[in-house]
């Protein structure tokens, strides 16, 4: 190998290291699901990056959704599915299914993976820490609310699990399932029930991993990634619609988590290999960065 090539590598290290010293003991809550969970490369691939993120000093906690495995095996058990305004109706036989997918085939699979390169991962199921009520849809168009069966949001996290296990050399990784005061399990958007667990936590940051770059200026290119956006700036960005669609609840999300005392909020293609680290360990990133207003940055 070229000299050259070595010190082009060093060259990496070098650049990384003020991030490593700054965010060494942080509590980062990274989101994984998407497009980015159905390549099992990447998803090899994502699961070393954060064990490096571990083995340097950060305090990684996985939150993971799974609606392609799980969609896959209620069509593979026979069991109809049905969307309301976009959001899966979970009758009593689904949410079985999701529960069983969920912790049986896709933490399960992240779990070895974790383990497999080295790290220390264990599972907590959201039901052990997530309190939730239900939920329903609302209309885009009159604002009426429809029922979705069991879905629900979070109203309470006990972090003590997650805590328990970091202090004990482990990486949590998370089920985004809730139950609720009846006992009644729930299902919980992944993106919620990351952004109240990062609340939970006083997460320094919340990574969103998925199938987007970030927010694109132009939704017809994807190179058109706006770096940072204030909080200021949504609004406006709304109004020309630059922020539309399903990004809109998950920027809510991102607000209400800074909003919370989350220092930053990332949206990154958790297609590109190696996206994390190059959004955390690089002056330019690869997506998009919210931040307060008032952050210094």
């Amino acid at each position: 190998m070229a000299i050259n090539t070595f010190i082009g590598k060093a060259n990496v290290l070098v650049e990384a290291l003020p991030y490593i010293q700054k965010f060494r003991n942080s509590l980062f809550v990274v989101k994984f699901g998407g497009s980015a969970m159905e390549d099992p490369e990447l998803v090899r691939r994502t699961m070393c990056d954060i064990v490096m993120l571990e083995a340097i000093g950060i305090k990684p906690v996985i939150v993971h959704g799974g609606g392609k495995a799980i969609s896959a095996e209620l069509k593979k058990r026979n069991i109809q599915t049905k969307f309301v305004f976009g959001l899966r109706y979970t009758d009593d036989a689904t949410i079985k299914v999701v529960d069983d997918v969920l912790h049986n085939q896709v933490n399960r699979n992240l779990l070895d993976l974790g383990n497999q390169a080295g790290g220390n991962c264990c599972g907590i199921s959201g039901k052990q820490i997530l309190k939730a009520i239900k939920t329903c849809a609302v209309n885009p168009e009159n604002g009426e609310q429809q029922d979705i069966g069991f879905v629900g949001e979070v109203v309470g996290v006990n972090a003590t699990p997650i805590l328990d296990a970091i202090n004990q050399g482990f990486i949590p990784v998370v089920t985004p399932l809730g139950v609720g005061i009846d006992g009644q399990i729930y299902n919980i958007n992944a993106d919620r029930a990351a952004c109240k667990i990062a609340e939970a936590l006083h997460a320094r940051k919340l990574v969103f991993m998925s199938d987007v770059p970030g927010v694109l200026s132009d939704c017809n290119d994807e190179t058109s990634v706006i770096p940072t956006i204030r909080t200021c700036d949504i609004d406006e960005l709304i109004r020309q619609g630059v922020l539309s669609g399903g990004m809109l609840p998950k920027i809510a999300s991102c607000v209400e988590a800074l909003n919370a005392g989350i220092n930053k909020v990332h949206l990154i293609d958790g297609r590109q290999t190696h996206s994390l680290l190059l959004e955390i360990f690089t002056s330019q990133g690869v997506g998009t960065q919210i931040v307060r207003s008032d952050s210094a940055m």
